[in-house]
């Protein structure tokens, strides 16, 4: 029992915040490890000769490496974020723009770039959306004494997130929406004005608009085919077609409490198990209440994090932790509702649930963040405690 006291108090000392956060992120990487091995079955007899264990090695490893960037990016004060903003902006745009360009063209999207010398893929949307959110925040909090003016306060805000998700839309454009709506809900919270918002609501259509007449001239560029397909699939087929049957097929055989770890039959059946209908995997072998924690665990991860804009005492840390939050919770939302046919088949991942590669690294990057921003409100809540006793 001292054993296990001390090693609490060890645990306790190095993981700072919210405490509950931590455990979110420990029971989704949980969640991960056993659906991805669960999941790559069949890619593993196609691609690694029936070595099931090479992509549950490979997913702990980027888990692993995930945890580290969490515990790092948790260390450091969360106002450091807000200095390198900028230059995640100014960054992000040229990647987007190569990747539209030159990118790595994988299930009929550019969305990936090849790392020179390393052979290694990475998506630039995802150092965009962070890169975002993170500048979104900075700029909400910094013109807080002029956040009613349309020139200096919502002009330097709009330009960037209508050229970011303009360049994102064109290869993913669940993920441009996504990001578009994280921005508006956080224009909201951070007190711009109402009328200013449904101006970039109105200006997002029509960049949007432009894109899909783009999307007619340049069709190798934007998926306007394959948007149309999934939405036209959506309305006018009841039973969801082929991806969607067999998640209800998972679902339904799942029960409430699931057929068992690695039992699953519809992950040869089901096209990207281990990734867009991973959610199904889970509730096929795990049920219902599986299904249903994971869900919870999300609304967890929410609920906490607005219980930090309402503990904040600074701007910036209240709607950057509430955008990070939010991206994750509705991307994780959209997956979900994918698989039980609540909205179009969307291509979008299971936040730290789904196999990925810079997809974990970066929502790992999130959590730390957010993280970052707990552990300053609780440092400072226990000082104001030592200075009331003192």
């Amino acid at each position: 029992m001292q054993r296990l006291s001390v090693l609490r108090h060890r645990v306790y000392q190095e993981l700072k915040g919210d405490i509950v956060i931590w455990l979110v992120v420990g029971f989704l990487a949980a969640f991960s490890l056993m659906a991805v091995y669960s999941s790559t079955e069949s890619l593993a007899y196609r691609y690694q000769g029936g070595n099931t264990e090479y992509y549950l090695i490979k997913h702990l490893i980027i888990i692993l490496a995930g945890f580290g960037l969490t515990y790092a990016c948790h260390l450091l004060h969360y106002m450091k974020y807000s200095r390198i903003a900028p230059l995640l902006i100014i960054v992000s745009v040229p990647l987007l723009l190569i990747t539209l360009m030159y990118g790595q063209e994988v299930n009929e999207a550019r969305r990936w770039l090849t790392v020179p010398g390393l052979g290694i893929t990475m998506q630039s949307s995802d150092i965009a959306k962070l890169a975002l959110i993170i500048y979104v925040a900075r700029s909400i909090a910094f013109k807080q004494e002029v956040i009613k003016d349309f020139r200096d306060a919502f002009l330097p805000i709009i330009v960037p997130i209508l050229i970011v998700c303009a360049l994102i839309a064109p290869a993913d454009l669940s993920s441009a929406v996504i990001l578009f709506v994280t921005c508006l809900a956080m224009m909201f919270i951070g007190r711009i004005d109402i009328k200013y918002i449904t101006v970039l609501c109105i200006l997002g259509v029509f960049v949007l608009a432009m894109i899909i007449g783009l999307g007619y001239i340049f069709e190798d560029l934007v998926r306007v085919e394959t948007w149309t397909s999934r939405i036209n699939q959506f309305f006018n087929d009841a039973e969801g077609g082929y991806q969607i049957q067999h998640a209800k097929v998972a679902i339904a055989e799942g029960g409430w409490f699931g057929v068992g770890p690695g039992q699953s039959t519809q992950n040869t059946y089901l096209p990207y198990p281990y990734a867009d209908f991973i959610y199904a995997i889970i509730c096929e072998e795990y049920g219902l209440i599986g299904g249903a924690f994971v869900v919870l665990l999300y609304l967890t991860l929410a609920f906490r994090c607005m219980r930090l804009v309402t503990r904040s005492p600074k701007t910036f840390g209240s709607i950057l932790a509430l955008g990070l939050c939010l991206s994750l919770v509705f991307q994780a939302f959209a997956n979900i509702a994918v698989s039980v046919h609540l909205v179009p088949v969307t291509g979008l991942t299971l936040p730290l649930v789904s196999m990925g590669g810079t997809s974990i690294l970066f929502t790992c990057i999130s959590f730390g963040i957010i993280l970052s921003v707990s552990k300053y409100i609780e440092h400072l809540a226990e000082s104001n405690v030592e200075a009331a006793v003192g």
